[in-house]
């Protein structure tokens, strides 16, 4: 062999070297590479961007990215094979044990990645799921980001031997019939039974909740938007609250209501809820929807969108057909164009009129106090009275 052993150590001690500053650089955080399949150039970028923002967000530092621009994504790799093989040696020479794909898989999809990759293989579905995981506080949020979760990992349940699923635990049902993959899938479809009946309880009674807060005449406005649109940062700024803030997707999940003061002798109610996000998966809407009913006796949604994204007109556009699947479309709302400390006067001033919103910057109180005059003058003076529901007994 015409090999220089000498020259060979010292390139993989390099390799190695850099490797370990790498490791180091990223705080010890797990390392990824993140791979993209769009049909055109010019959506690829800001999805990489986002898929890139909410790896961040769930603890994961990116080191490599992979765009693979196609019509149709491979219906057994989601990316050519080509492409995948090219991710591999990638995240290899990255030292990355993580692959996460900007794509909804299916469970045939995510066992051929993964029988090729030999990593872990994590879709956008998967992701999202994480990140509420850690952001949920309250009974609610926990609940529902627990049946969400179920809900994905039942039909990912699978093995060779799935033709016993017609048999059932309990009397009659136990022995060697049942297999433990059986089991699992049972008990999980029990805990989402559970589940479920949990959250329609906490759902009676928040509307409890509502209806009195209905009795006393306040009209009520609620805050929509996409993500880190800085919905949270504005709800402090009309209310003087101390609402959770941070530069993070979803750093908001459970519902947060506070007095909004219009005028002298003028309030409202405002509620906060979960930020939106483009094809967000079906499970998670359907989890979150019984959160999402406090939007149901607003007087008027406030959608506050941040203007200094260059992709803010495909953000509001994403909301609006979310508010729709929910079926809110109905309700009257006032576009916010918020952080405009942050954005080009110019591209704001063209937004503020495409859009018809209105632009402002909740950091700095700029045209705070003609928002509040807005609202004092869309929103009613008074509500008609609710009866409350008796409870059952």
């Amino acid at each position: 062999l015409s090999l220089d052993f000498a020259d060979w150590v010292r390139a993989t001690e390099q390799q190695l070297q850099r490797q370990a500053a790498s490791r180091a650089a990223h705080d010890g955080r797990e390392r990824a590479i993140v791979v993209g399949v769009y049909p055109d150039a010019a959506g690829a970028q800001w999805r990489m961007a986002e898929i890139c923002e909410l790896a961040d967000t769930a603890g994961v530092s990116v080191v490599e990215r992979l765009v693979q621009l196609r019509q149709r994504v491979d219906s057994r790799f989601v990316v050519g094979s080509g492409k995948l093989e090219e991710a591999v040696l990638m995240a290899l020479d990255a030292d990355a044990s993580l692959m996460i794909i900007d794509h909804d898989l299916t469970p045939a999809q995510a066992r051929a990645v993964a029988g090729v990759a030999e990593l872990r293989v994590l879709d956008r579905t998967q992701l999202i799921l994480d990140i509420f995981a850690q952001h949920a506080k309250s009974r609610d949020g926990k609940l529902q980001v627990e049946l969400a979760q179920l809900k994905y990992t039942l039909p990912r349940l699978t093995d060779l031997d799935a033709g016993l699923s017609r048999l059932s635990g309990g009397i009659g049902g136990r022995g060697p019939g049942e297999t433990k993959l059986e089991i699992n899938r049972r008990r999980a479809r029990e805990r989402i039974a559970r589940l479920e009946k949990q959250i329609d309880q906490l759902a009676a009674q928040r509307g409890l909740r509502r209806a009195r807060r209905q009795q006393t005449d306040q009209p009520m406005v609620g805050v929509v938007g996409y993500t880190n649109a800085g919905k949270s940062t504005l709800l402090n700024a009309l209310t003087g609250s101390d609402a959770l803030v941070a530069d993070q997707l979803f750093a908001t999940l459970d519902p947060t209501s506070r007095r909004l003061h219009l005028a002298p002798g003028r309030q409202a109610v405002i509620t906060d809820t979960v930020g939106f996000m483009r094809d967000l998966p079906d499970d998670l809407v359907n989890a979150f929807r019984a959160t999402l009913e406090e939007l149901r006796g607003a007087d008027l949604l406030l959608h506050v969108a941040d203007c200094s994204d260059p992709h803010c007109e495909a953000k509001v556009a994403a909301v609006e057909a979310t508010l729709a699947s929910l079926e809110l479309s109905h309700l009257p709302r006032v576009l916010v164009l918020n952080k405009l400390d942050l954005a080009e006067p110019m591209v704001a001033r063209a937004l503020e009129v495409k859009l018809k919103g209105m632009v402002l910057s909740a950091t700095t109180r700029q045209n705070l106090p003609e928002l509040r005059a807005l609202l004092a003058e869309r929103l009613p003076s008074g509500r008609p009275r609710v009866d409350m529901p008796r409870p059952s007994a």
